[in-house]
């Protein structure tokens, strides 16, 4: 049974499995690794990351980060949710496809939007999927971090719209 709030808004995402907690330890650990250039510890992240999918039934064809608009990814360096993938697919022994899921237009950060209806606006038609070679796959789309959920169904939109068979959200931490 889904709650109120998911079945006023149909998600082309099957599920969202996150890891922890967004507090404390890890709330600090995801600050360092996006804002401060931690990425060494983008490994033990993803291991964590991989024993959760572990403990699931989906087994995905094809990992794909949450991409960052070309203007952002040139302010920061690096892609935290591409390092985690990464590290994931590593582990997992599964395909990461960094190209696959495009963000096509910047609009603000998701962490100065404050409610969910502001945020499926931030990110509604912000990705586009151009690989034709998504078509049929099971997705798994990872992030850092998942309050409502509006970045991983928006990229979800655009993977299902590719002809993704399924598409999940694997995040480190959620909001609570």
């Amino acid at each position: 049974m889904l709650c109120p709030s998911c079945a006023r808004h149909p998600s082309d995402i099957t599920s969202i499995r996150s890891v922890y907690r967004f507090e404390g330890v890890i709330r600090r650990a995801i600050i360092e690794l996006k804002y401060h250039n931690l990425r060494a510890i983008a490994p033990l992240l993803s291991a964590s990351m991989a024993e959760r999918l572990r403990n699931e039934s989906f087994i995905p064809d094809l990992i794909v980060p949450v991409p960052l608009h070309p203007s952002r990814l040139r302010r920061r360096g690096y892609n935290q949710a591409a390092l985690l993938a990464r590290e994931l697919g590593l582990l997992q022994k599964v395909e990461v496809s960094e190209g696959s899921l495009r963000r096509i237009r910047e609009g603000d950060s998701q962490v100065r939007t404050h409610n969910a209806e502001a945020r499926r606006q931030n990110v509604a038609g912000a990705f586009a999927c151009t690989d034709s070679s998504v078509s049929g796959k099971r997705i798994l789309v990872v992030d850092d971090v998942c309050t409502t959920g509006a970045t991983l169904e928006a990229c979800a939109s655009a993977l299902r719209d590719a002809g993704a068979a399924e598409v999940w959200g694997l995040t480190l931490a959620r909001e609570v």
